[in-house]
């Protein structure tokens, strides 16, 4: 695993500095250089207060649109920088978003004042859901995806007795809610 994060890491300063890197596709990559950073650290508390690893790169006055913008933008990267490069002899290393099949659509919208709703559409029967004994459950690969949404859309939130959250977020996959 760590030697999978220093090739991310390696990749994500190349494609910052490539002189030729767009300004939303550099700023997206910095955030992704931020959280692999800040992944092995707690998120950011003061007192009674927690900030998400993202949540400085909006700003505390940033509205939810733009909010909601930089969580595409990081979706996207993590769907293209992050294809698995395994070596011969070396164990598969995964990503559940950049594994996830390539028909799922991600929409990322704020429909109410304080929400943020990341819907996944396309989602193929046979890799989402496994039946067992009739009934029908998201399977291992859905749910480590939903799971990555989530920690990615959480990192841009905070939380504390006199701030508040700054935003409700939930993960829709056929209009279910799998996580919130």
């Amino acid at each position: 695993m760590a030697g999978n994060a220093s090739i991310r890491i390696v990749r994500l300063r190349a494609l910052i500095d490539h002189p030729r890197t767009g300004d939303g596709e550099r700023a997206a990559a910095q955030r992704m250089l931020d959280r692999i950073l800040s992944s092995s650290r707690l998120p950011h508390a003061s007192g009674d207060r927690t900030y998400g690893a993202r949540h400085h790169r909006v700003g505390r006055h940033s509205n939810l649109p733009r909010i909601a913008e930089m969580i595409r933008e990081d979706i996207a990267l993590a769907r293209v920088a992050f294809a698995p490069a395994t070596h011969r002899g070396q164990p598969a290393v995964s990503d559940p978003i950049a594994d996830a099949p390539a028909g799922i659509s991600y929409t990322v919208s704020t429909p109410h004042d304080s929400e943020v709703v990341i819907a996944l559409e396309n989602v193929p029967q046979e890799w989402g859901w496994v039946s067992e004994y009739g009934i029908e459950t998201t399977s291992a690969a859905l749910r480590a995806l939903v799971d990555a949404l989530a920690d990615l859309m959480n990192g841009y939130n905070r939380d504390g007795l006199d701030i508040g959250t700054r935003f409700f977020g939930r993960i829709r996959v056929r209009g279910e809610t799998l996580a919130w």
